[in-house]
């Protein structure tokens, strides 16, 4: 019996030792938060662009600028401004590479210009011209995004790709040896490649969302009319007028819209704390 006590009692001390060392023992901190990894890349995007455009066209051509004698003078040829409308999408490859495909319509710039008409050296006559040219655009462009300073990207890019341009209402009215004279001609377009080069600054308004404001040269090609005719429908020979070299200077104001924007970072959780 005193033995069985003896026991008791030194389990119980043992016991009661036990529990005095672990309430001693530091605890455990939680483990350190890891943010979660950011990615290098934006992914797909979409855009929308508005603007407007300064154009000019390089020369005009007809068959019967080379009728034996005759030489031609061209005088302020040019476009009214015009605007410009597109959409697009594109990836964000990483912080400082994107890419997109754009298409784009260019609306109605009026044209005007004249030319004077020599004879032999002794000027017969003078064309006054008028009509309208608009174009569906569609480019692949690539762009480098050149660092970021508070929210501002300046950014440099260069496009390829088609352009149909479209001539209609041309009208030819003047004078020839003295005689009034007129002609018009149907409207037509014309398929050409294109090219451009773009310089911009965007700003990131959200993790979803970025502005920019944007600077483009694009070469559209040549453009032509439909068949050249008079007052009374008729010609002596087949002569369109062609727009040689169409070039624009154009000003641009877009969106982006990403649709998987870079994750951000999150705060990290509050340590966990047990009661009892």
């Amino acid at each position: 019996m005193r033995n069985s006590r003896f026991l008791m009692t030194a389990g119980a001390v043992a016991l009661m030792s036990s529990a005095a060392m672990a309430a001693d023992l530091p605890i455990a901190p939680p483990p350190m938060y890891v943010p979660p990894p950011v990615q290098d890349f934006g992914g797909w995007y979409l855009r929308g662009d508005i603007g407007f455009s300064n154009q000019k066209v390089k020369g005009l051509d007809n068959a019967l600028y080379y009728t034996p004698g005759t030489t031609v003078q061209h005088q302020g040829l040019g476009f009214d401004t015009a605007g410009i409308y597109g959409i697009g999408a594109g990836y964000q490859f990483n912080s400082w590479f994107r890419a997109d495909v754009t298409g784009e319509y260019r609306g109605n710039a009026n044209f005007h210009g004249s030319d004077l008409v020599f004879t032999n050296g002794v000027q017969t006559g003078i064309d006054n011209y008028g009509g309208s040219k608009s174009e569906w655009l569609f480019l692949a462009n690539a762009y480098a995004d050149l660092g970021t300073w508070w929210c501002i990207t300046p950014f440099v890019g260069v496009g390829v790709g088609g352009s149909r341009n479209t001539i209609s209402s041309f009208t030819d009215n003047g004078l020839s040896l003295g005689v009034p004279s007129s002609a018009y001609a149907a409207g037509a377009s014309k398929w050409n490649f294109a090219w451009a080069v773009h310089a911009g600054l965007a700003y990131r308004v959200s993790p979803n969302l970025t502005m920019e404001l944007a600077y483009r040269y694009v070469d559209l090609g040549d453009a032509v009319s439909g068949d050249l005719v008079d007052y009374r429908g008729g010609n002596l020979l087949n002569n369109p007028m062609k727009f040689d070299h169409i070039t624009s200077h154009d000003l641009k104001l877009g969106v982006r819209w990403a649709i998987d924007p870079e994750p951000a970072y999150l705060p990290p959780p509050p340590p966990l704390v047990t009661k009892g």
